[in-house]
């Protein structure tokens, strides 16, 4: 199975989520690539994303692009062991889970101290 977590490369806050999801990756099923990186491009575009968007996070797990909250439910759900009860909040309509999501997006900067 192919998973693909693509991030912002240039964003501390999102390298610091990397590092925690490899830490927990004890099966180490995640492959990761920036959205700068040609990969990462390349996955932008085929979720539909334009290749200059910077603030959503896409997991590819084989032929499935998830992005925003749905990305990140379905890597917790991935990463197993307790993680994977967060997932119980895709039950949440998209429109509100995504409007906590973009929240995060557009501060991640201001966030990337609590990370480290």
């Amino acid at each position: 199975m192919d998973r693909v977590i693509v991030y912002d490369g240039e964003c501390s806050f999102c390298s610091g989520v990397v590092k925690f999801i490899r830490r927990h990756d004890r099966r180490m099923i995640f492959r990761y690539t920036p959205l700068q990186a040609e990969e990462g491009s390349r996955i932008l575009t085929a979720a539909g994303l334009p290749v200059s968007e910077n603030g959503t996070v896409v997991y590819k797990r084989d032929d499935n692009h998830y992005l925003r909250s749905s990305a990140a439910l379905h890597i917790l759900k991935d990463l197993g062991g307790l993680w994977s009860i967060f997932f119980i909040f895709i039950i949440v309509p998209p429109i509100i889970r995504d409007g906590v999501y973009r929240f995060i997006a557009r501060n991640r900067h201001r966030l990337a101290g609590l990370l480290s």
